[in-house]
């Protein structure tokens, strides 16, 4: 009888809702690989094991992650203890690690390269990703009475491009970069903010706080971004500052539900 242990799981994406995934895998005792871009455009980087591809090492809710540059110093003993991750936006080293899972969990809205072939069980988070075509199973990543479902044909709800609402805020509690150019931050991730203050400059452009709140996201510094790309998020609950450090609700359904899916496929002998 196979244990969680002997499978291995290959993550793309080390954003917060993927780190939500991780951890919960790597609590139920899934050996875990993540691989992401160079510079991952993560928002609530806190709460993100990409954050070890700047920093070495990360941890959240007591889940060390190391990043790796080389992957042949994977073994089963490092797997037991910590969560590695590597630069590989394109998954070329799916031959090296030979997930038996592969779970997309970019969340770019569209899939970007992965498809049903990658692993015995293909998991894909959110929109853009259609069952038995992309993969086998999908979840669902839209807030609300969905949220969590296990997809085993059909796909996920289109992107609306509208973030979900929290205390009656939706599109104004998320900034976009209002230019091109290097971001450089005033403020840092937990910080209160008023509404209209700087919070960071893209070049000499200011970045302003949009409503009053906690600064729950800031992607890194020194980022090169681009006009209309998502750079920061506020939360208008004062008391939820703590929560920039912890994973969110969203992540922990989500993570729930593809260790459900998980062992159901186990059930079902398709693993």
């Amino acid at each position: 009888m196979k244990f969680p242990s002997d499978y291995k799981v290959l993550v793309r994406g080390g954003g917060d809702i993927a780190s939500g995934v991780i951890w919960t895998l790597f609590n139920a005792g899934f050996k875990i690989i993540v691989v992401d871009t160079k510079m991952p455009s993560t928002i609530r980087r806190t709460v993100s094991f990409s954050e070890a591809i700047f920093n070495k090492k990360w941890e959240i809710e007591g889940v060390k992650a190391i990043y790796l540059k080389d992957v042949n110093k994977i073994n089963n003993d490092l797997l037991n203890d910590v969560v590695p991750v590597l630069i590989d936006d394109k998954c070329e080293l799916l031959n090296e690690t030979k997930p038996d899972i592969l779970i997309d969990a970019i969340l770019a809205k569209k899939n970007i390269g992965t498809n049903i072939n990658m692993a015995k069980l293909v998991i894909g988070l959110g929109p853009g990703f259609a069952c038995n075509v992309d993969c086998h199973i999908a979840i669902e990543t839209m807030r609300g009475h969905n949220l969590g479902r296990i997809y085993k044909s059909g796909s996920p709800i289109e992107n609306t491009g509208i973030p979900g609402y929290i205390a009656n805020h939706g599109l104004d509690r998320v900034i976009y970069a209002q230019a091109d150019g290097k971001i450089k931050h005033i403020k840092k991730i937990a910080d209160i903010v008023k509404k209209d203050e700087i919070i960071a400059y893209i070049d000499n452009s200011p970045v302003i706080a949009t409503i009053d709140g906690v600064l729950r996201g800031l992607i890194v510094e020194g980022y090169s971004v681009y006009k209309g790309l998502k750079i920061a998020d506020i939360d208008p609950r004062l008391n939820e500052k703590d929560n920039c450090n912890t994973i969110s609700d969203k992540a922990r359904a989500i993570g729930g539900a593809v260790l459900l899916a998980i062992m159901n496929a186990k059930k079902n002998n398709q693993l």
